[in-house]
């Protein structure tokens, strides 16, 4: 623990962390988990959690304690007399926290809400530290009774992960949405995980290509920046095709990529060389820059028809904004080289609690309802709450319009619309609601959707309304458009588009006949790429450079070789460090490896790396624990997922068999954290896969360091 906080507090005060450390345990001493791990592995957990975030020593000592007064004989006196006053309020402030019941009815909920908000006004901290608390016991949820598991990850749904988006951790809360989604819907995330896979072997690896071909693009006109993709998280993707009320082969914008620059107006020149080699989705563009959220963040977001029309978001900003944005609100007590991090964008987090509460309104002691939606309405910022005149709530995205409230109401409503009342006066069609706003929608006979409407609604259902009408009047031209198009698709490839490709295409694409996939090729809902590759999959475009394997890593001194950690196997994507050994150049440790406890008085041997930037080769090995049903055919096809994910397995031991399950222990050579991820997934996704996780062993460390201390001497 005090390696991690070490690494960006130099200056941190070791010898308090140690003491808090020998505390909690102490305290905790004979108390275990619902998992059977001693109980204090959590506080150990929780605190390398806000250590990632670079937060100060009294926030990581509240970590280790924050359960202390609550579960153990430790007192609020106690705590105070050995660490002082301000880290006894923030244990006691966690302490509160933890006890409040977010789970009951609306009044009770609503007075909790209103404690939530008067705990963070006196110390964000305590919400901080509580918000890892609950990252990482839904990390570990799985050892819980279901009935637990099901209230806790609805709790996490409704209140934890709102509260951290609120606070600017987006990161976290994506993480806490997803895992919530994992108990409250296994099978709609699984079935999104499996589709994802699907999409992921018929169009290659569209992350690589696309971040490829940005680079490519600011290379062309001089600008340094940092270029990332990702696939996003399962739970993001689910919402938006409930959003959109579209099904997963009509969701384009499934991928987010983000360009870091060194300076502001680099991110305009980025946005610029971006729309100029990709068209810009009307309506899908925001400049948090000009414009900056109250919890610090600035960012350009645009969306723009990327690589084979595939609709992609991009998110430009320069480092410190983008500092501020992986850390929030947090921000403000971060620290780097033993001092407070100067981040100009970094909010005050006393100025935004206090508007925060302002903005919630006063008077509201009595009324607890009108509390508890005003609470909501502010937590919720990508919603907007509209009234119909009879007084029916209706839930909209931000920036929605009377179209998509019509639509909201009834697709009659919404076709036959002509125009629109917000509070009693007359708006056009494209005017962005408000919270609160009673909307009336006038609506005449023998209207229709018009063609503009598609850029002016904001939701999936108004959206996919609007082109079905549209499409049933242009039906015939886009069919014999489409016939067209996929007629040059084929030549271009070599191949005929005869009726037979047409039809094998079509029942590939799981689309009803010849004539629907047409109609979607000429609205330019499908691509003619898309009808070719269900036929004809191998026509793909070569893959790009990668990263040499003596120049993975970013750091070292130019006589300096290097090998990966066997305890921690780190691979691209993941934060390290090197250790360095005489005469035999530099071992490579993941940031949260065990094993770099063991040279914590060696800071001379320390080294600061990163990855190189670019594709790296499937050649890092990472071993994989996996718990799998005795059945025949099971191991097979564990072995052909990991195939068709592009990894190669190495080696595989059989740790444990029993009549029903086996336990392996799998060798997979992969390229970094992402592939990773996406193979991880795969696997969980296996009904015959109980469980999976990365196995790490820092037993490996001491056959690595004898073998480096004897060639050595």
């Amino acid at each position: 623990m005090i390696g991690l906080v070490r690494r960006y507090n130099p200056a941190t005060n070791e010898a308090l962390i140690r003491v808090a450390y020998d505390f909690g345990r102490e305290m905790h001493d004979g108390q275990f988990r619902h998992s059977g791990e001693a109980y204090f592995s959590h506080p150990i957990a929780v605190a390398a959690i806000l250590a990632e975030q670079q937060m100060d020593d009294a926030t990581i000592i509240t970590a280790l304690l924050h359960d202390t007064i609550e579960d153990t004989k430790a007192s609020y006196a106690m705590v105070e007399e050995k660490f002082g006053r301000e880290i006894a309020e923030l244990v006691d402030g966690v302490t509160k926290l933890t006890n409040l019941q977010l789970n009951s009815t609306a009044t009770k909920q609503a007075e909790n809400f209103r404690k939530l908000f008067m705990a963070t006004s006196r110390d964000l901290r305590v919400t901080l530290v509580k918000l890892a608390d609950r990252l990482h016991n839904m990390r570990t949820i799985k050892s819980m009774r279901d009935d637990k598991q099901a209230q806790k990850a609805r709790e996490t749904m409704d209140i934890y992960a709102p509260l951290a988006g609120r606070m600017g951790m987006q990161w976290m809360r994506e993480e806490l949405e997803d895992l919530a989604f994992r108990v409250l819907n296994p099978e709609g995330r699984n079935s999104i995980i499996r589709r994802f896979i699907t999409l992921q072997r018929e169009t290659g690896d569209v992350i690589e290509k696309i971040t490829a071909d940005m680079r490519h693009e600011l290379d062309k006109v001089g600008i340094t920046a940092e270029v990332t993709g990702r696939a996003k998280r399962p739970y993001s993707i689910w919402r938006k095709m409930q959003e959109k009320d579209q099904g997963f082969s009509r969701l384009s914008d499934i991928y987010g990529f983000r360009v870091v620059t060194d300076s502001e107006a680099d991110c305009y020149r980025v946005l610029g060389a971006v729309h100029q080699r990709w068209r810009a989705v009307p309506g899908r563009f925001k400049d948090y820059i000009s414009q900056p959220k109250s919890n610090g963040y600035r960012s350009i977001h645009t969306t723009v028809s990327g690589r084979d029309g595939k609709r992609v978001e991009v998110q430009i900003r320069t480092r410190e904004m983008h500092e501020v944005a992986e850390a929030g609100v947090a921000a403000h007590w971060s620290y780097r080289d033993g001092e407070r991090v100067e981040n100009r964008f970094a909010v005050d987090p006393v100025h935004w609690i206090a508007s925060l509460t302002e903005r919630l309104g006063e008077g509201l002691e009595d009324d607890h309802d009108e509390f508890l939606e005003t609470v909501k309405l502010e937590m919720y910022q990508d919603q907007v709450f509209c009234f119909t005149p009879k007084g029916d709530v209706i839930k909209l995205p931000r920036g929605a319009t009377p179209i998509d409230f019509a639509y909201a109401i009834h697709t009659r409503i919404g076709s036959a619309c002509v125009g629109a009342k917000v509070d009693g006066l007359r708006v056009p069609l494209w005017t962005r609601l408000k919270n609160g706003q009673s909307v009336d929608i006038i609506t005449a006979e023998g209207q229709t959707p018009q063609a503009t409407w598609i850029d002016i609604a904001v939701t999936g259902r108004a959206k996919t309304a609007i082109r079905r009408s549209l499409r049933e009047e242009d039906r015939e031209r886009f069919i014999k458009l489409g016939r067209e198009l996929a007629r040059v698709a084929f030549e271009n490839v070599g191949k005929k588009g005869t009726d037979k490709a047409l039809t094998t295409a079509a029942k590939a694409l799981a689309v009803e006949s010849v004539e629907e996939m047409l109609a979607l090729l000429g609205s330019a809902e499908m691509t003619a790429r898309e009808v070719v590759g269900a036929i004809y999959p191998d026509l793909a475009e070569l893959p790009h450079d990668e990263v040499a394997q003596h120049r993975a890593v970013v750091g070292l001194a130019p006589d300096q070789s290097f090998r990966r950690a066997s305890c921690c196997q780190p691979v691209p994507g993941e934060r390290i460090v090197g250790i360095t050994f005489r005469g035999q150049g530099v071992v490579v440790h993941a940031i949260d490896c065990a094993v770099l406890a063991q040279y914590e008085d060696q800071p001379e041997r320390w080294i600061d790396l990163r990855w190189q930037e670019g594709t790296h080769p499937a050649r890092n090995a990472v071993s994989l624990d996996l718990v799998i049903t005795n059945d025949a055919g099971v191991l097979g096809r564990i072995c052909t997922l990991i195939g068709e994910q592009n990894a190669n397995i190495s080696d595989l031991v059989f740790v444990d068999r029993k009549p029903d399950y086996f336990r392996l222990l799998l060798d997979v050579e992969l390229r970094d954290a992402e592939h990773m991820h996406r193979i991880m997934t795969a696997l969980e996704a296996e009904s015959n896969v109980s469980s999976i996780e990365r196995h790490r062993d820092p037993a490996r460390a001491m056959t690595q360091q004898a073998d480096s201390d004897h060639e050595g001497h």
